[in-house]
């Protein structure tokens, strides 16, 4: 089989970097490659193309273990990596590094997750705002009846409202600002939806069947086997979230609005979907406020982020602290060796936070 990595080592070995596929004298089968070369930006995708692509793909993922993915920085050696590669598998609007090399480098080989499945909007949810305003929707009017103790609390709503607008703005630029990363208009955290990787699952398998045609039928019995494990823990959160004594869920950033979204929960996000963003200190007095009005008695961390301000906040508000792992990557402290130990850990902790039966 002769792959793209056999086509472009040469050149990529011409400039001095060694690639995954390595920088040897033959090419394609007779140089000893074990198969179709993938590269991954993220923890999430080097699993679902291991499992999908089986013992007929290299993967080589960009994030090394335990480094935060937001904030990847490619050494020259992994733009040669994401230049030879049979796949360059991505999120884009995850990592801008990767984004940027594989527009510059890929040459056709990207395989972005965004053309696969549908992303969800950055901004739905993950402010726990809709709590309260749900809750003054709710509530009656007391003056209506005294049409100048209406008029003054116009006014004084008028000034309330501008204060607010101000406050939120000022905590969009906090959760954006951080280390400086956009993160564009969606939500790149889609492998906590076991339906949306089920979907990704198969589109991987596709493009690794044209990409080795020898293989294809193997690829998509891959691609299945795995989708029916995705269900399966699909289901395991169905009937472990179905009766719950709450539905807030308060993490770290908001990389759980795909879980939550599919299992009916409400993220309330410290940071927003950036965890380098810096949360403002009215942010941090709304999620406290949030934390006691709605009696939630868990701050989720994270294993790759640093626990201090949800320390702080359970500190206040007398809550527990507990990981929740939003997958970005396996260290020692993973709750799991694997995604899908991890997944099931993670429902674990949820069940246990939120006093589910």
């Amino acid at each position: 089989m002769r792959t793209r990595t056999s086509v472009k080592a040469a050149a990529v070995c011409a400039a001095g970097v060694v690639v995954l596929a390595g920088c040897g004298g033959g090419t394609g089968s007779e140089g000893g490659s074990a198969g179709v070369s993938v590269v991954t930006g993220v923890y999430p995708l080097e699993w679902l193309a291991g499992e999908v692509g089986g013992e007929h793909v290299d993967v080589a993922n960009l994030t090394e273990p335990g480094a935060e993915p937001h904030d990847l920085e490619l050494t020259p050696r992994q733009i040669g990596e994401v230049a030879a590669a049979d796949v360059a598998f991505y999120v884009s609007g995850l990592q801008p590094a990767v984004d940027d090399a594989i527009a510059q480098e890929g040459d056709g080989n990207a395989l972005d997750v965004a053309d696969l499945v549908e992303l969800r909007p950055a901004d739905a949810g993950g402010d726990g705002h809709d709590h309260a305003e749900d809750e003054h929707a709710d509530e009656p009017a007391e003056d209506e009846h005294a049409h100048d103790h209406a008029e003054d609390d116009h006014a004084h709503g008028e000034d309330e409202h501008a204060a607010a607008e101000e406050e939120h703005a000022d905590e969009a630029a906090a959760e954006e600002s951080g280390d400086g990363h956009d993160h564009g208009d969606t939500d790149p955290h889609m492998w906590l939806d076991t339906d949306r990787m089920a979907e990704t699952a198969a589109g991987l398998a596709e493009r690794l069947g044209e990409a080795d045609p020898d293989n294809a039928e193997a690829y998509t019995a891959n691609a299945e086997r795995v989708a029916d494990e995705l269900a399966a823990i699909g289901t395991e959160y169905d009937e472990g979230l179905a009766d719950c004594e709450s539905r807030d869920m308060v993490v770290s950033h908001a990389a759980f609005g795909y879980l939550a979204d599919a299992h009916d929960l409400n993220q309330i996000g410290v940071s927003g979907i950036d965890p380098e963003g810096e949360p403002s200190p009215a942010r941090l007095a709304e999620v406290a406020a949030l934390v006691e009005e709605h009696d939630i008695t868990t701050i989720f961390t994270e294993t790759l982020t640093s626990p201090d301000t949800a320390e702080t906040i359970a500190a206040e508000t007398g809550a527990e602290t507990a990981v929740l792992d939003p997958l970005e990557g396996i260290t020692d402290s993973s709750p799991g060796d694997d995604y899908p130990e991890v997944m099931r850990a993670n429902l674990e902790a949820l069940t246990t936070a939120l006093r589910c039966s």
